[in-house]
């Protein structure tokens, strides 16, 4: 065999069969049309009424419609102590199109389903003081978002690439973003070199549409036309386009 059918037998396995495989489940699955699609909560996130200490939560969830079977949406949800109600932190890319900022931030169910796509929680920080300070550094950092406001679904920027932003600027989250946020990896040319946003390795990227990353949390990640594939051997998995993780749960990210 060739290094050339190798190499194509590789793309095939990482890169076609898992993406062709969810754009095939996600057109079979899902037949509701958007808006009858379930956005209450998934039990998650702890009662802001009953709960005093301070939150901050990272969910990702299946994109709505056709954007499903390649990425998630990723969002931050805060809640200060003592506080009633929660805060969300998020990228919606619908808004820069009406002429509105990329940002949101407003109250909000923390745990919602994605348009009846279920959330992983992939980071869960809570404390007091402490916590409070970081909740007031996660919003001014969301306020003076670099992309405020600009938006592309592919290669970025778009909710994910905001969700890694942030990851980078507050390494107490320990956030690792899962293969599936399509989006995380880009960088704008000519930066090409950054931490991972949990602060535990590097990444190399080429504009988003291609790329290395290396961290001890997530272990190794190549990046083709946006696409991300891996091998996590901390936690051993095998990471997909499209299909997300396969192996080992990840506990201390939590996808």
């Amino acid at each position: 065999m060739t290094v050339l059918s190798r190499i194509a037998l590789v793309v095939l396995f990482f890169y076609v069969l898992p993406v062709t495989g969810m754009v095939i489940a996600r057109n079979t699955l899902q037949d509701s049309d958007w808006w009858q699609l379930r956005r209450d909560s998934s039990d998650q996130a702890p009662p802001a009424a009953t709960n005093t200490e301070a939150v901050i939560q990272v969910y990702g969830a299946r994109a709505a419609r056709w954007r499903g079977a390649f990425g998630v949406h990723t969002w931050f949800a805060t809640k200060k102590q003592n506080e009633s109600n929660y805060t969300r932190v998020e990228v919606i890319g619908y808004a820069v199109r009406w002429g509105s900022d990329a940002v949101r931030i407003r109250r909000g169910v923390p745990d919602a389903y994605w348009y009846g796509n279920h959330p992983t929680l992939l980071s869960d920080v809570r404390g007091g003081s402490e916590v409070d300070a970081l909740i007031d550094r996660l919003h001014d950092a969301a306020i003076n978002y670099e992309y405020n406001d600009s938006y592309r679904v592919w290669p970025g920027p778009n909710s994910n690439t905001f969700t890694a932003y942030m990851g980078r600027l507050l390494p107490e989250l320990k956030l690792e973003l899962p293969t599936t946020a399509l989006g995380k990896d880009y960088l704008p040319l000519p930066q090409m070199l950054a931490k991972t946003p949990s602060g535990t390795g590097v990444q190399l990227s080429l504009g988003g549409y291609a790329g290395l990353l290396l961290s001890a949390k997530a272990g190794f990640e190549l990046n083709l036309l946006g696409l991300s594939a891996g091998i996590d051997l901390n936690t051993p998995a095998l990471k997909f386009p499209g299909l997300g993780r396969l192996g080992f749960k990840d506990k201390a990210s939590k996808y």
